[in-house]
């Protein structure tokens, strides 16, 4: 499906954003690790968090779903069954990432399978030390899913030194960590996302500048039962879009505000951008507010390798922003988004050459030099089935000079079902 997108003159307006997809995976992968029932309000209906409610339901766990509540019957850690099936974790990392964790931990046998674009991600980086930890793991070409998974002896425990600062990547090893006798430790020097020891309430250390997380039968998995807040990922679409804006005036209420997350905020506030926040406080154990963004005038910024891990999924927007800056920004250490749901260097460099963006790309990054007067020219975007492509495309649309295409735009619906009926609000 082609989405078209006609400009606009300004934007004004509240939106309520869909449920974070980070938490949303987490809250129901623990939940089930717990015994007995959790109930997850506001549980996001994006495609993503919906295959994990599948896989998990494949392991013997029951679900109840209610409109955007989920009731989760937790099996606890040795409750799980090995599945009939093959496990279809559809275009989520996320949810193959984990699971694996927990498969493995767990010791059911199981067959994880994915669509096109995920069986294209190397799993190489969760199995390498899963294998260490004493779970078998087969895969197609020994990276690629589909990944058969089992274990045949205890899990061993490990000290394991974050490679790269992979929210992923940590939470499978300290997963399958949380079915050993012995601890499993996690060492991070770059934070990444923390939502998995926040919802398990795992111990963390701070040693010398380094991040310690342990993982291990000793810990009682807690219930998960909470209100998931609204997804940042999703409010950076209109942070940008209403600094773009001179005239402007979006509010996004029950904002999820994870310090680990909100890096994009922060570098579009060093911009110059007009960002409030109102109404801070807690749910469940994730901190939330209202965010309100004002049209202003946008300066240059660099992103360098170290706020990368806190703003990967956001760079792609971000990239927008930087053209309607008055100079030229730098994006340096980003080499991790060629190994997205596409290459996202390549994808938003093909996005910024249609709209007439001057540019440079590199390995890991990408220098774009913008104007605040700068019109982007009305093109068809190729969204490369990638949710967040489609949308800082659709945002750039709003800019141009005419009408604007966007190529397989449902894909948006990876993480954002409601964002094409969301701009159609906002520019009405």
């Amino acid at each position: 499906m082609d989405e078209t997108v006609e400009p606009v003159s300004n934007l004004d307006g509240s939106l309520t954003l869909p449920p974070d997809k980070s938490i949303a995976h987490r809250s129901a992968m623990f939940a089930a690790l717990h015994e007995g029932e959790s109930v997850i309000h506001n549980y996001s209906p994006a495609a993503d968090p919906q295959s994990t409610l599948k896989c998990l339901e494949g392991l013997g766990v029951s679900i109840e779903r209610d409109g955007y509540s989920v009731s989760v019957n937790g099996l606890s850690r040795d409750g799980f069954n090995t599945p009939e099936q093959d496990l279809d974790c559809g275009n989520s990392g996320t949810t193959m990432r984990l699971l694996s964790g927990i498969v493995g931990g767990a010791g059911v046998k199981a067959r994880l399978i994915g669509d096109e674009s995920l069986s294209r991600r190397t799993m190489k980086r969760i199995i390498d030390p899963l294998k260490k930890m004493g779970i078998q793991i087969e895969a197609r070409e020994d990276n690629y899913a589909p990944l058969t998974i089992q274990r045949n002896g205890p899990v061993k425990p490990m000290d394991f030194d974050l490679p790269i600062p992979s929210a992923q990547l940590k939470s499978c090893v300290l997963l399958a960590g949380l079915f050993g006798e012995n601890p499993t430790r996690v060492i991070e020097t770059i934070p990444s996302r923390d939502h998995t020891e926040r919802l398990l309430e795992l111990p963390v250390e701070n040693v010398d500048g380094k991040r310690i997380i342990s993982s291990s039968r000793a810990q009682a998995i807690p219930k998960q039962s909470y209100t998931i807040p609204g997804d940042f990922s999703a409010a950076s679409f209109w942070l940008v879009a209403g600094s773009i804006f001179p005239n402007a005036k979006i509010l996004m209420q029950n904002v999820g505000i994870n310090p680990t997350r909100t890096a994009a905020m922060h570098i579009l506030q060093k911009m110059g951008a007009t960002i409030e926040l109102t109404r801070q406080h807690q749910e469940g154990r994730e901190p939330v507010t209202d965010l309100e963004v004002k049209g202003s005038e946008l300066k240059p910024v660099n992103i360098t390798p170290d706020q990368v891990p806190n703003c990967i999924d956001e760079i792609p927007i971000l990239a927008v922003a930087m053209a309607f800056a008055n100079g030229t920004s730098r994006i340096e250490g980003a080499g991790e988004l060629r190994h997205k749901e596409t290459d996202r260097i390549m994808a938003v460099s093909k996005m910024l050459n249609a709209a007439g963006v001057s540019f440079t790309e590199y390995e890991d990054g990408l220098e774009i030099t913008g104007r605040p007067d700068f019109i982007p020219e009305p093109a068809r975007y190729e969204s490369f089935h990638d949710h967040r492509i489609a949308m800082s495309a659709g945002i750039l649309s709003l800019k141009a000079d005419g009408e604007s295409r966007i190529s397989n735009a449902e894909c948006a619906a990876i993480s954002y079902p409601m964002f094409w009926d969301h701009l159609k609000i906002m520019t009405n």
